[in-house]
């Protein structure tokens, strides 16, 4: 099963406008993860980490275990590449155009999102595939067809500018198979239709 996942602002946005390394969400971004870190965060104190609720807290345990997972280079650079070190507990392939020898090793890059995804199904055998953003990574292997599910969760803020999730190249019928919600985010699983 291919699986992709991404958090959105209530208009849509995946990150707010001028992000860059270091400041991956961008402007006012900081607020659409705040049910990951249990609360209020910012790019100046990055290691926030209060009580999640647990609602959020069970949402992000089922991230773990993911049989391989693929990430766009613009969401690798601007998380400032995890610090050198995978933090999935599971092979990571980075899509990118620009593969240079002074990457982090813990990291596999790949140049096509079709090698990415072959790559990731040899190291993933039975287990999920495991798609994150950015936003473009996603709008690709929607294209292509081949998500089985796409979750969405929705950080209550409308940042009214910024990267959306849909540009309009993507047209599916969606059956809704779950919906769980926390005071910080709507967590919203789809099945795609094929």
């Amino acid at each position: 099963m291919i699986h992709a996942d991404i958090t959105i602002s209530l208009d849509g946005f995946v990150a707010g406008p001028d992000w860059a390394p270091g400041r991956g969400l961008g402007d006012g971004g900081e607020r659409l993860h705040y049910w990951v870190f249990g609360g209020p965060w910012s790019y100046e104190k990055p290691a926030f980490e209060g009580e999640k609720h647990p609602v959020d807290a069970e949402v992000l345990a089922e991230f773990q275990g993911a049989g391989a997972v693929i990430v766009g280079r613009g969401m690798f650079d601007a998380g400032d590449q995890w610090g050198g070190a995978n933090p999935f507990g599971s092979p990571v392939f980075v899509l990118t155009n620009r593969v240079t020898d002074d990457l982090p090793t813990d990291f596999t890059y790949v140049t096509g999102a079709s090698e990415a995804l072959e790559q990731a199904r040899a190291k993933a055998g039975d287990g999920v595939i495991a798609i994150g953003g950015g936003a473009d990574v996603i709008r690709q292997y929607l294209r292509m067809g081949v998500v089985d599910r796409l979750g969405i969760h929705i950080a209550p803020l409308v940042l009214g500018a910024g990267t959306p999730l849909f540009d309009g190249t993507f047209q599916s019928d969606l059956d809704l198979v779950d919906c769980r919600h926390s005071p910080l985010a709507t967590h919203l699983t789809y099945d795609i239709r094929r």
